[in-house]
Order: structure tokens, then sequence, then C-alpha cells
């Protein structure tokens, strides 16, 4: 019995002594590998990955009619903070504000809208320039844009006798309208001062949207005045307890005869600018392009920091911490609201809308249809137009653009996969 059990521990001890030295090996193994490792040459950090864009993207749906517009920060959060305020205000606490919540300029953000106007009169001056020489179309019934030389014939009309034409437009000739949306917007000698109420909307000036944000954010223009406070304004939870007093607001600028003014607005620019010649397109198409580009991603920083808000029935537009009280919205269940807007957080879209058209790769050729409709591709209207007049195209557009699909011919259509 003692031998059956020295036995037993004899080969348990000799077990144990070939597992510690596999162990030990496959230690010794992993060291190895690791210092063989960290003898690769370093790679260099400095390299920075180019932004990959995906290929052939689509538009995404627009949101039905019938039907209150998104909200562009989650409802849940929104509560959040509204019970957070009301907490705060339950305890007598005023509610931290920091620039420009508190009316006070952001330093940061002056040059940046300074950047946006010069690039904003930039960009009227040229897209007048270049519809001299581009042709553009507008359906007459809708709001479909064409940039060709005739317009499409792909059946999307959604106008009130669309249905008498087979949905084909009812082409016209267009204007700059038609490719920079006109968003306009009242201008406010001080946003945090008295809301513009429905009798009183004659008392104020209504000036595009971008050059109201522009104002607001630290561009002086004589014409627009705005009040530029020293001391911050305090709150109280939803309510303003120290505004530093209401001042009494300029008159509102009715000429129309300054040049100055006439730079920022997109009505009768064609009509002042001649036509550029064939020579100077392609460099007026190119700087045109760049001042969409500045524009864009500057309003899309102004309004990080500054207030916008939207209608989210209709497309009307308020520069300023809270939204008026104008009785004109006739959008879905306007009655039940008794035309008053609903205010919610504005996106970059809504104040500096695309306005996508169809991509035509062959401006001169034969129209577009709609058994090919899948095929052709979207762009922004500016873009399209500088596109066609000789401009690089940026590359965050390519992938609506479909530049790398083949349209095939109308007796192709059923052969394609």
């Amino acid at each position: 019995m003692i031998v059956v059990v020295l036995k037993i521990i004899v080969g348990f001890l000799f077990h144990l002594q070939f597992r510690c030295e596999h162990l030990q090996n496959a230690e010794s193994m992993s060291s190895r590998t690791f210092l063989c490792a960290s003898r690769r040459p370093l790679q260099d950090l400095s390299f920075k990955k180019q932004k990959a864009y995906p290929q052939n993207v689509d538009l995404p749906t627009l949101p039905p009619k019938k039907k209150k517009k998104p909200y562009p920060i989650p409802i849940e959060k929104i509560r959040q903070v509204a019970k957070k305020d009301k907490r705060l205000a339950e305890m007598g606490i005023e509610k931290p504000l920091e620039p420009p919540k508190n009316g006070i300029l952001v330093p940061d953000l002056i040059h940046v809208a300074y950047e946006v106007i010069d690039a904003w009169k930039l960009l009227i001056k040229g897209l007048a320039q270049l519809l001299h020489v581009i042709p553009v179309y507008g359906c007459s019934e809708c709001s479909e844009v064409h940039v060709a030389h005739s317009g499409h014939h792909i059946q999307n009309c959604q106008g009130a006798t669309a249905a008498k034409r087979r949905s084909f437009h009812s082409w016209v000739r267009g204007s700059i309208n038609d490719i920079l949306l006109p968003v306009e917007s009242y201008h406010l000698y001080d946003p945090f001062g008295r809301r513009i109420k429905h009798e009183s909307r004659f008392d104020y000036d209504r000036i595009p949207a971008v050059v109201e944000l522009c104002i607001q954010a630290g561009v002086d223009i004589p014409e627009y005045p705005s009040r530029r406070r020293t001391k911050p304004i305090r709150t109280l939870g939803k309510k303003v307890i120290d505004r530093g007093g209401f001042v009494e607001e300029p008159r509102p600028w009715r000429s129309r005869g300054s040049s100055a003014l006439s730079d920022l607005d997109t009505d009768g620019a064609c009509g002042r600018l001649p036509p550029p010649s064939l020579a100077d397109v392609p460099r007026i198409a190119q700087e045109t392009m760049d001042a969409y580009e500045v524009v864009r991603s500057g309003v899309t920083k102004l309004m990080r920091k500054y207030s916008v808000k939207a209608c989210g029935y209709c497309p009307e537009v308020h520069i300023g911490p809270w939204g008026h009280n104008v009785k004109l919205c006739g959008a879905f269940k306007h009655q039940w609201r008794d035309g008053k807007h609903g205010w919610q957080d504005a996106v970059v879209d809504e104040v500096f809308p695309p306005n996508y058209v169809w991509h035509v790769q062959d401006p001169k050729g034969p129209p577009l249809r709609s058994a090919l409709k899948r095929y052709y591709g979207k762009a922004p209207a500016v873009v399209e137009v500088c596109m066609q007049a000789g401009a690089q195209v940026p590359e965050q557009y390519k992938p609506t653009m479909r530049l790398d699909i083949i349209v095939p011919e109308s007796e192709e259509v059923d052969l394609v996969a």
C-alpha cells in the first residue's frame, strides 16, 4: 500500500515539473517574440489619413409636409435641461450663462462672421455673373430647378395642375433666387429685448438670415445697427431678471438705394452686374465655389454658439434666443396654433439651404428621362452651376453626384442588371 502511494506522489511531482518547464519555455518564447516585435520601425505619427467619403450615396428622403420636423436635439435631453433649470429657479439660483447666451459677443467668432459676410457678397456677385452664361430653368408650378440648356423630362412635378401635365414640369427661365434660396428673418436691434408682435411686424426689416446671423455675431453695418452689451444678462429659470433695461430701437432702414445693402441681397443681382468674358468664367466659378464653402462652414461654426430658431412646420427662421409672435404660419394644422410658429432649434440647412438639383453630365445633351432616374445623381444648385462653368467639385459632394456611373442608353435599360 505504501509503495502504491509513493508511486502516485512521484508521478504527480514529475507531471508538475513538466508543466513548469513548459510554462518557462512558453514565457521565454513570448519574451523573444515581444523583443522581435519591438525592433520593427515606428510608424510616422505625423501622417494623417485623409477622410474617405462613401461612394454613390442617396440623399435622405424629405420629411412629409403633414408632420412636424424632427427635433435636432433629442426631446429627452431638452426635458432634462428644462427640469434642471426649473430646479435651480425653485431654489432661487440664477442660471449660469456663457457668451453669447448672456448677450455678450464671442471674440473668437467675430472674424468668422466677417469672413462669412465677405464670402456672402462674393457668392451673390459670382452667381449673378455666371447666370449670364449658365442657363437655369425653374418649374412655374413647383419648386423644381434644373441647370442645363433645357428642362428635364422627369415626371416628378408636385404642382396644382400636375395631373393635367402627367407630372411633367412647366419650365420657365430661372433666376438667382432659384439657385440661392432666399431665407429671410427679422432684423433685431436687441435680440434679448421685446418680442416681435403680430401687430408690429411691419416695424422691422426683413434681411437675409445669414446677414442677420453675422450682425448678431459682431459684424457692424451702419444701416442695420445692433446693441452691443458690456454687462451680461441674468436669468432665473426662463425669466430674464436683468437685461440692462429696454432701449429705444432705431427706425427701420427702408431705403434700397445704398450699394452696401444691395451687395447683401439677391434681389436684382443679375441686372446690376454685366455678363463676364468667356476667359474669366472658370476663375469666377472657382471663386464662387470657394465662397460657397466659406459661407457654409462659417454658418456652421456660428450656429454652434448663437441661437437660431426655425419653425417645425414651415420654412420660417428667426435669429435670436427665442422666436417671434408673428402669426403667419400656414403649414400643417396652423388653425390649431392660431397661425403661430412652432419654434425649435434650427439646423444649417434651414438657414443656408443647399437646394439639391439633378446633376447633368452633358448639359447640351438629351434631357434627363424618368426611366433612367436611378442612374442620375444630385448636387447643390450652386455646386452644379459652378461645376458646369469650370470649377473643381469638392470631395464631399461627389458621392451624391454619382460621377463614376455611366448612364445607359434608353434601349439598354432593360439589359442592365
